[in-house]
């Protein structure tokens, strides 16, 4: 059940939530490489993988079970549009800490998605209050378009971070640049700092 309170993203809270280089759009842009994937969510699983104790793999059923927030946030793509005033219902992040033990080697994430898509956070990125694996935004449920059936959501980075069609996430002592990083993005992705590119 979705719980009631709403988490604020803080960058909405800001005086002007526009980053430099960012234009303001209504929209909301389909933007990724390649095709859409086709997601049977009957064999869709979500694997916790690497520097954890147990790994552990849910099945879509599972997940949906998961204890529910909702995020109020602000997203910016690198492409430089940004939109504001979203809202996303899903499981928080912090919740991989109750589904295993996180060993303390750990230092990153490597979020793993459909078809072969990966990208890297710190642990300290990953877990932020308003980060989250969502399976709706504005109170609809999520489109293939967009991520289907479940995307990540990381609302102080640029867009690219928020994986679409999300199937795990590994566990890592060292940093692993991914999809976007490893084709000259910027390995961190600040869009205050303007963090677009390498």
């Amino acid at each position: 059940m979705a719980s009631e309170e709403i988490i604020r993203s803080p960058d909405t809270l800001r005086k002007n939530r526009i980053p430099p280089g960012q234009e303001l759009t209504i929209k909301f842009p389909i933007l990724h490489y390649g095709s859409v994937p086709s997601i049977n969510v009957s064999r869709w699983t979500f694997t916790i993988s690497g520097l954890v104790e147990p790994q552990r793999k849910l099945t879509y059923d599972e997940f949906q079970k998961l204890p529910r927030i909702k995020v109020f946030s602000d997203i910016h793509c690198v492409t430089r549009w940004s939109k504001l005033d979203n809202l996303w219902e899903g499981v928080s992040t912090k919740v991989i800490k109750d589904l295993t033990r996180i060993l303390p080697e750990a230092r990153f994430v490597i979020v793993h998605a459909a078809p072969d898509f990966t990208t890297n956070l710190t642990l300290d990125d990953f877990f932020a209050d308003d980060v989250l694996f969502t399976f709706k935004h504005d109170n609809e449920s999520l489109t293939p378009e967009h991520g289907y059936p479940m995307r990540l959501v990381v609302p102080r980075l640029y867009f690219w971070k928020s994986a679409k069609w999300v199937t795990g996430v590994e566990f890592t002592a060292k940093d692993r640049p991914g999809f976007w990083e490893g084709r000259g993005y910027h390995n961190h992705g600040d869009p205050w700092l303007e963090e677009r590119y390498s």
